[in-house]
């Protein structure tokens, strides 16, 4: 095997992902360590050596999968690789010793994103989520007209309560938002009925609507996704199969010309 192969095998090989999510999850391990009292002033050694092995395995992984494309350029055609790449980049810039030291610890923490990339089970939910974005922004713009109709209504209905929570219409879609996370609602709904008793229809519509309905609707959106990342990859499955299958015939059908071909000088 050529050295490109070898790369390729270790880059696509499942004990380098797990090494990569195990050293993620350490160092995760330990940025939360060093914000535990004087830890790190005990331990300075042994931090100031991990952030320099992790860099050094970062720098070593984002080689080893640059090297191990046909072309450099095919590298930089996804999205995750280009976000690997500025992660390890941006820790690479010396700050620690500079008036920009706060910044460099930050950039440490953006590492732990790399997870992300580590495991492909992580980037089909995240690609999920993105591809769910154009109909989940529908469904927020829709939510936002219904907060909207509700609190001018609420304003209207409800401004006299000396509670204060409907006294315009930014803190009236503030206590619409309070009521859709179930947080005490039911004071505001009673403090309500007390101004309008058949008030609790306003409440209970609300609450039907906002927190039922549009959350189903969220997950609805998300099921469609990952169905349709799922047929995606069934279909690419397919796809592979018929070519072993096309190639298969392909090696039978030469055969059985060799075959022809033999038993002719035979004759």
């Amino acid at each position: 095997m050529t050295l490109k192969e070898n790369l390729i095998q270790v880059r696509e090989s499942r004990w380098f992902s797990n090494l990569t999510t195990a050293i993620i999850i350490f160092y995760a391990s330990v940025l939360g360590v060093k914000t535990i009292g004087d830890v790190e002033g005990d331990y300075s050694s042994f931090l100031y050596f991990m952030d320099y092995f992790v860099t050094i395995y970062f720098l070593i992984e984002i080689i080893i999968k640059m090297a191990a494309e046909k072309n450099l350029k095919d590298f930089f055609k996804s999205g995750w690789n280009i976000f690997d790449f500025i992660i390890v980049v941006i820790t690479l810039i010396p700050l620690d010793n500079s008036s920009m030291a706060a910044v460099a610890r930050l950039m440490r923490i953006f590492r732990v994103l790399r997870l992300l990339t580590s495991r492909p089970e992580l980037k089909n939910i995240i690609d999920m989520l993105i591809g769910a974005i154009p109909a989940i922004i529908d469904i927020v713009i829709l939510m936002f007209i219904i907060f909207y109709v509700y609190a001018i209504l609420g304003n209207y209905l409800f401004e006299a309560a000396p509670s204060g929570l409907w006294r315009d219409l930014l803190i009236a879609m503030l206590t619409l938002f309070r009521i859709l996370t179930f947080e005490d609602w039911t004071d505001v709904m009673y403090e309500g009925m007390e101004i309008h008793p058949w008030s609790w229809i306003y409440f209970v519509s609300f609450v039907i609507i906002a927190a039922f309905v549009f959350f189903n609707l969220f997950v609805a959106v998300i099921i469609g996704e990952m169905e349709k990342i799922n047929n995606k990859d069934i279909e690419e499955e397919i796809h592979q199969d018929s070519k072993k299958l096309d190639l298969l015939l392909e090696q039978m059908s030469e055969l059985q010309k060799d075959i022809k071909e033999l038993k002719q000088k035979d004759k």
